[in-house]
């Protein structure tokens, strides 16, 4: 069996690969930094299943997914992330995701989700089913899908210069679609966005 695991972070990578051996039979993992060197490594050698981190440099983990559903679309995607939001997992199964593992999980519980996902049944862990009914973020404050894109790469980090340049934007266009998501949110800086975008409840400072 052949297990490809994308993460950007090679101890957590390196770990991961020797946890995988612990999966039943002959296992045989190969590690991948970022999304394209997982394509090479997906074009040299088939694969079983796929371990994916959604914070990758570049092109993030949830834009990859998409493009291993239409490139590789018989291949079990696992999504293994720190964002393990309601939103953030329900995005990813409806994205074709197979399973959603937070990296908070032990290793038995990350063993056991992908014997579940290699017998061809899909994983959730219990809680961290969608609590809004399935509506996306998207759905729920009426955000377009460029400013989804936008705040995605507002949650890595990235400066609005940074911004413009990944998505082939001005910089004024990207101020324009950061002070449309604080207001569909109603908030007033990015720290704040991003906890409505976790779906954490803001508190207000008084000094």
């Amino acid at each position: 069996m052949k297990i490809l695991v994308v993460d950007d972070h090679e101890l957590v990578r390196d770990g991961l690969m020797q946890t995988l051996h612990d999966l039943e039979g002959e296992v045989v993992c190969v590690g991948a930094a970022d999304a394209d060197a997982a394509l090479q490594a997906l074009q040299t050698q088939d694969y079983d299943l796929l371990l994916l981190d959604l914070m990758l440099p570049g092109i993030n983990g949830m834009a990859f997914l998409g493009v291993l559903r239409k490139r590789f679309p018989a291949l079990p995607v696992v999504i293994l992330s720190a964002l393990d939001d309601p939103d953030t997992v329900a995005r990813a199964m409806r994205s074709g995701a197979a399973g959603f593992v937070p990296k908070c999980s032990s290793s038995e519980d990350l063993l056991s989700a992908l014997r579940q996902v290699l017998a061809g049944a899909s994983f959730v862990p219990q809680g961290l089913q969608d609590a809004h009914g399935g509506r996306s973020l998207a759905e729920r404050y009426d955000i377009t899908a460029g400013q989804m894109r936008v705040l995605e790469l507002v949650s890595q980090g990235k400066t609005n210069r940074e911004i413009g340049n990944l998505l082939g934007l001005t910089e004024g266009t990207v101020k324009g679609h950061v002070s449309a998501i604080f207001k569909a949110l109603k908030v007033s800086n990015r720290s704040q966005a991003l906890l409505v975008a976790n779906g954490k409840k803001r508190t207000r400072l008084r000094i």
